[in-house]
């Protein structure tokens, strides 16, 4: 009997260590508590058709709830070239996979997958790999970049017309408009997702990107998507330094009425 309290107080001891750990290793991967004064853009490329995407569909969403008013931006670029394999993505776009190719030169890495999550254009991930990923966004979060981006946005019929100021962006680097899409349900009946029901956030509707103008400041206009209603919707601005992908700033416009 004595032995067996032993053992019991031994593993007690252990599972609390262990516990201890888990919560330090959390906490240090808290999102929501940093207080860095940098930004982090997670970029999810994804589809409806890959059977190993939905686990990285569901890090976006955890990471949607967490974030609250901290400077990460998330956009899930659905690509098309799993359309081919028996399911098409009603979300999908062949310039989400050119984007992902582009990356692919950028990192030097051309081999294309998904789910494949990239963090401020500077390190790739497989997209479910959540431990990596906080970090990797904690670790831009501590960043300071010095450079600033601001969106105003006024909605004109389909057309959104957008004004941008930036401070400290390279002359030339890219500026790109997301248009997304925060919610949406899907039912797959055909492909590896056969009879799930998935569910998506931040998904990129459409993508406009044109050079700075030299003096940092300018207007852009953009076509909105045929669904477009402001309280479903939200616009995000990267600036990207053309030559190797680095996103420099990001901004999200305030919400429209």
């Amino acid at each position: 009997m004595k032995t067996s309290v032993m053992t019991l107080c031994f593993m007690l001891t252990i599972l609390s260590l262990t516990a201890c750990g888990q919560n330090k290793e959390a906490a240090k991967n808290d999102i929501a508590v940093t207080d860095g004064k940098g930004f982090a853009v997670l970029e999810l490329f994804t589809s409806e058709g890959c059977s190993s995407c939905p686990p990285a569909d569901e890090l976006l969403a955890k990471i949607q709830k967490e974030v609250r008013d901290k400077p990460v931006y998330l956009l899930a670029y659905h690509v098309d070239y799993w359309d081919r394999q028996g399911w098409k993505d009603i979300f999908s776009n062949a310039d989400y996979s050119k984007r992902q190719m582009q990356y692919g030169k950028w990192l030097n890495n051309p081999q294309i997958y998904t789910p494949q999550a990239i963090i401020n254009g500077k390190s790739e991930f497989v997209g479910s790999e959540e431990s990596q990923i906080r970090l990797a966004i904690l670790k831009q979060l501590a960043t300071n970049s010095g450079i600033t981006l601001t969106l105003q946005a006024n909605l004109a019929g389909k057309e959104l017309q957008l004004k941008y100021q930036t401070t400290g962006a390279l002359k030339e680097s890219i500026l790109s408009i997301a248009i997304l899409q925060k919610n949406a349900q899907s039912k797959v009946t055909r492909g590896e997702n056969t009879g799930r029901e998935l569910s998506h956030v931040q998904i990129v509707r459409k993508l406009q990107s044109i050079t700075l103008s030299v003096t940092g400041n300018g207007m852009v206009t953009v076509t909105l998507p045929r669904d477009f209603n402001s309280p479903d919707f939200e616009i995000i601005g990267l600036i990207q330094d053309k030559d190797n992908g680095r996103i420099l700033g990001a901004a999200k416009a305030g919400q429209l009425f």
